[in-house]
């Protein structure tokens, strides 16, 4: 591919062109050609007719720069230049990231990122993010100082709430085998008790009775 240099002033823009450059793409453009200067060619007819490259050609314009490297393409129908100038812009789009790759790239330049295309400060936010995500991950499945002392607590208040349930009024009774079969509890005696003598005795008196976890039945004792 033979690459020539030529006035830009001598370029013609296609009178109708597929790619509308707003101003973000010609200002991201600019930032390109400052950084690295011009790394691909214009593609012009034999007429030096712009086919592929127009907004890099808008932009070194403005920029005032004088020269411009262009490639020449020869010996093509109106038909072909409409499909090189429309394909031009769709191979490209095709393309997508590699995402793995552009995060490693990304994390391997830290601080270094004035990159045309790109907002810094979104690519800041992007390492800050992997970094969190990093501390995260590192530090899954540890406990610090005080979340051991906090399970602690909450492990002796639930052993203490449950001893104070198993109070003198509510506690199991065993049979021989050591085996829970009924709940002990005591009933003030009065006109609710089950009991026929209820009746004959001060309603502030309690007996106790058990309750067999099987059945359901009271057992006086």
């Amino acid at each position: 591919m033979k690459i020539e240099t030529m006035k830009i002033s001598e370029l013609k823009p296609a009178e109708k062109n597929i790619r509308i450059h707003g101003f973000t793409q010609l200002k991201e453009f600019e930032r390109s050609v400052r950084m690295f200067g011009q790394i691909r060619p214009v593609v012009v007819d034999e007429n030096n007719v712009i086919l592929c490259g127009n907004g890099l050609y808008e932009t070194m314009k403005n920029m005032e720069i004088e020269n411009i490297d262009v490639y020449r393409v020869e010996g093509l129908n109106s038909n072909q230049k409409k499909k090189l100038m429309i394909s031009d812009n769709k191979i490209y789009a095709l393309g997508v990231d590699d995402l793995n790759t552009f995060d490693a790239f990304i994390n391997e330049l830290r601080d270094d990122l004035d990159i045309p295309g790109y907002d810094d400060e979104m690519l800041r936010s992007l390492v800050a993010d992997a970094e969190e995500i990093t501390d995260i991950i590192s530090e899954y499945g540890t406990l610090d100082e005080e979340e051991i002392n906090s399970i602690k607590v909450n492990s002796e208040k639930k052993d203490k709430s449950m001893n104070e349930e198993l109070t003198p009024n509510n506690r199991p009774v065993r049979d021989e085998k050591n085996t829970e079969v009924c709940v002990e509890r005591t009933e003030p005696i009065g006109e609710n008790s089950e009991m026929e003598t209820a009746e004959l005795l001060p309603i502030t008196e309690q007996r106790r009775f058990v309750v067999c976890t099987k059945c359901g039945e009271k057992i006086w004792l």
